[in-house]
């Protein structure tokens, strides 16, 4: 097959300028004003949850991009170089995304009990195990080496990358490679613990075992349609040239694929917890199944296995840029309601709704998650232009 990168521009770099920068900054200012209307009309709980909501997302996605990075190391795979520049701008941004969730949970456990169990009525229904682990500074500790060291990774993936344009050869491919298989084994072991610190732990009396995977598998499909959203915004603003409707299959594949494990993940939940009956456990359910929640719990399911299943079956919807724009967006929405299904039902109860705070801290992490990956989307070549697999990737075909 005949080589094509020499139509393309590969030393092309990303102009972040214009109305995109503009609505992404008033997108933060709309946040910060959501949220101090939280505060200032006594909404303290709330406006934090939703922080707290939020910033976990916006970690979550960043930290698919890094796994997403890792994994195509690992694998060696080709399809995937050309696009290599996105997940990387997710893992620049990273450590900013880290730090306002640490602030968030810091906060929200020394100022305002946002965690039941750093409560003196809260810390006395535990044994003196849980006790000991759910103590405040085990718990931050734990917290900021997790985020720490997934930082720290994709500083260092990037770095190699960088380097490989410069000087060429295989000398950062191959640390890209191991450094990739050390952070997959942290990642791996490391996630379900930081799911089961910041989300579970707000319902300290309950657990599942199975939470740490449910938690990945949103975050990993979360990560795949966020990868995907900006791939196919950038390629229609006149950017990334060399991508095709063959690299948009593949991510097509991965968000059809793991929407299904995302589904299978929460359904054994579900039954395990049900068909063991354990009245502890199934009280988790049972707040989500009552009342204001009821009609939420089954759009979860709806919006993050029916929708992408349904669309995203055939060959050719993945090859559509438009149907998988959509699908993707759809997700995003879906995985947001279904973070809040963890959060809220178990912290506010009948309380939590919809409104002025949850839309306006929306906007304004999606303002800064849109102005802070730009900004490193541009900072560097568009095209890993010494990647060994670059001509691979550019002749792409399935």
């Amino acid at each position: 097959m005949g080589a094509y990168h020499h139509s393309y521009n590969l030393s092309e770099t990303f102009d972040f300028s214009g109305k995109v920068k503009t609505l992404s900054i008033i997108g933060v200012i709309v946040g910060i004003i959501a949220v101090a209307y939280g505060f200032f009309t006594g909404h303290t709980e709330r406006t934090f949850l939703n922080l707290l909501l939020m910033s976990y997302y916006f970690t979550c996605v960043c930290s698919a991009g890094v796994f997403f990075c890792a994994i195509q190391f690992v694998a060696q795979a080709g399809w995937s170089a050309s696009l290599l520049r996105v997940p990387q701008a997710f893992g620049r941004v990273l450590p900013i995304a880290s730090i306002i969730l640490i602030i968030v949970v810091a906060s929200g456990l020394f100022t305002h009990n946002l965690y039941h169990w750093n409560t003196p009525e809260g810390s006395e229904e535990f044994s003196a195990s849980k006790a000991i682990y759910l103590s405040p500074i085990f718990f931050l500790v734990r917290i900021v080496l997790f985020l720490a060291a997934y930082s720290i990774f994709a500083g260092i993936l990037t770095k190699a990358s960088v380097n490989e344009d410069l000087h060429g050869g295989l000398n950062s491919y191959k640390k890209s490679i191991k450094f990739s298989a050390i952070f997959l084994v942290i990642f791996g072991f490391t996630t379900p613990i930081w799911a089961f610190d910041t989300i579970m732990s707000l319902e300290a009396e309950w657990f599942s075992t199975m939470f740490g995977w449910y938690n990945f598998a949103a975050m990993w499909v979360s990560g795949l349609a966020a990868i995907t959203i900006t791939a196919i915004l950038l390629k229609k603003a006149g950017y990334l040239s060399w991508i095709n409707e063959n690299h948009f299959h593949n991510l097509g594949q991965f968000v059809f694929g793991f929407s299904i494990f995302w589904t299978y993940i929460w359904f054994a939940q579900f039954l395990l917890i049900y068909y063991a009956n354990i009245p502890e456990e199934t009280v988790y359910f049972y707040k989500r199944l009552e009342g204001f929640y009821m009609p939420l719990f089954w759009l979860n399911l709806i919006i993050n296995f029916l929708s992408p299943v349904l669309i995203l079956m055939s060959r050719d919807a993945k090859r559509k840029t438009n149907m998988l724009l959509v699908v993707c967006i759809i997700l995003l929405c879906g995985h947001w309601l279904d973070y809040y299904m963890m959060i809220m039902p178990g912290t506010l109860g009948e309380e939590a709704g919809f409104g002025i705070i949850e839309l306006g801290t929306i906007i304004g992490f999606v303002g800064l998650f849109t102005f802070s990956v730009l900004t490193a989307v541009s900072k560097v070549p568009l095209a890993p232009k010494n990647h060994p697999f670059l001509e691979e990737s550019l002749n792409h075909q399935i």
